[in-house]
Formats: structure tokens, sequence, C-alpha cells
């Protein structure tokens, strides 16, 4: 049966109920809805808590997705009582760890507008996170940082807008990466757009992301690694190098 992902319509839903739909050998918990994000596109999947009727809680290690896209699995950590098929949980999201992913995720939408270049791999972290670029050409990590900053500052919107698979295959040069597809299959596809009528950027990706860039706060790029004569590996890290130096 098909999981009704929350967060899709609602980034900052930490919490929800959701009921038991079943339970898999490896104890893996399926509902019928969560706002538990899986682990997907470079971002990793929530963590947190299920509180059951009696106030006892599950301890939630991992969120994946399972045989497909529409099945969303969360692994309890190791030890954890299991619910019943058709009880009623409260989901609990460990929402400062989310948070601090979603101003991450958008962090590396920003960089992707500072350099527009095609995107060989990414991952977001709660500390920091990496982009890798096709690009040949060197370029200063303070420029990047202080361009970065400026549409943080700018404190531009972020929203979503979702458009059918067809449209996304007819419009193939939206996609800036150039090893991972956007996840279709399902009939529709997010399109995450910066800037008031998408005038900064507009990009498929299926992560979370804060609702204005400002909530990014400081950013700055730590260090710029060469891997390969056509690759660049940015990595991202929260504060400003003075703070931290």
């Amino acid at each position: 049966m098909p999981t009704t992902a929350l967060y899709r319509d609602d980034f900052y839903l930490a919490t929800a109920e959701g009921v038991v739909t079943r339970i898999h050998e490896d104890g893996a918990i399926e509902l019928d809805q969560t706002c538990f994000y899986a682990t997907s596109g470079g971002q990793p999947g929530d963590t947190g808590l299920f509180e059951r009727a009696d106030g006892s809680k599950i301890e939630i290690a991992l969120t994946r997705h399972g045989e497909s896209k529409d099945i969303i699995l969360h692994q309890p950590a190791e030890g954890q009582a299991l619910p019943s098929i058709g009880e009623k949980l409260v989901l609990h999201v460990d929402w400062p760890r989310r948070y601090k992913l979603m101003r991450m995720h958008t962090a590396c939408h920003l960089l992707s507008v500072v350099c527009p270049y095609p995107i060989t791999g990414a991952a977001v972290g709660e500390d920091e996170s990496r982009v890798d670029f096709d690009m040949g050409e060197t370029i200063d990590k303070e420029q990047v940082t202080a361009d970065m900053m400026r549409l943080v500052e700018e404190n531009h919107p972020v929203f979503v807008q979702w458009i059918t698979d067809e449209e996304l295959a007819a419009n193939p040069a939206i996609v800036k990466s150039k090893n991972v597809r956007p996840p279709i299959g399902m009939g529709r596809v997010s399109l995450v757009c910066i800037g008031e009528n998408s005038s900064v950027d507009s990009q498929p990706c299926g992560g979370t992301h804060v609702s204005e860039t400002q909530e990014v706060g400081a950013i700055h790029i730590a260090k710029i690694e060469k891997k390969g004569k056509e690759n660049r590996r940015f990595r991202i890290r929260f504060g400003t190098p003075e703070a931290l130096t």
C-alpha cells in the first residue's frame, strides 16, 4: 500500500499521526502516512520518535524508501519495541536535525545558482554538504561565498511548483544534475523555485527546503577540491570563515 508522504506538501510539518500498515522482517515500520522524509537525492532520511497510546516511545534511527518510491519505511533503533498492525502512532520528527538539513539543502541550490555548471554529485549533511561540478577552471571560494551570502541576505522566497512527468521530459534543460535523474514515475515532479516567479532558480528536486533564503543563515565554502581533470568538489559549511578560525 503506498505511503502518503505528508512532507511533500509541507516541509515544516514535524508532527503527524499515522496508522501502522505493515511490519517488515527487519523491523521496518510502514504507515498509511508520514511526515518523515525518506533518504533520497543526497539528503538523509529523518530520525525521531513514534509515540504510542500508552505514552511509550519508539526511536526511529532511519527513514528510507521501500521497493518503490511510494513506499516509506521507518527503521527503529536496535532494541525498540514494535507496534501492532492497525495501531495509531503520533510521529515526531527530530526537528532541529531536519531544519539544519533543510537549510543545507537550500544552500546547495544557491551554490548551483552561483556556479552554473552541470552537477555530478551531491550529499547534504547536518554540518557540511558537498556539491560536485563538471568544471575544469579554478574559482575563488571567497567570491563564491560572497555571491551565495548575497542571495541569502536578499531573502528570496523558496517554494515548490508541480509539473507532470511529461512536462519534465519536454524540458530536459531544467535538470542541472548530470548523473542523477529527478524522481519520476509518480505522475508529478516537484520544482524547487527561488525568487519571485522563479527569477533566481528553478530545478527538479524531491528534498526539503526552507521557505525563504534568509533562513539558510551564514554559510561559506570551506574548501574546493580537485576531483579529476574536469571535476570540482565544493564543501559548504555553516557560519563564517572568520568565526571558525
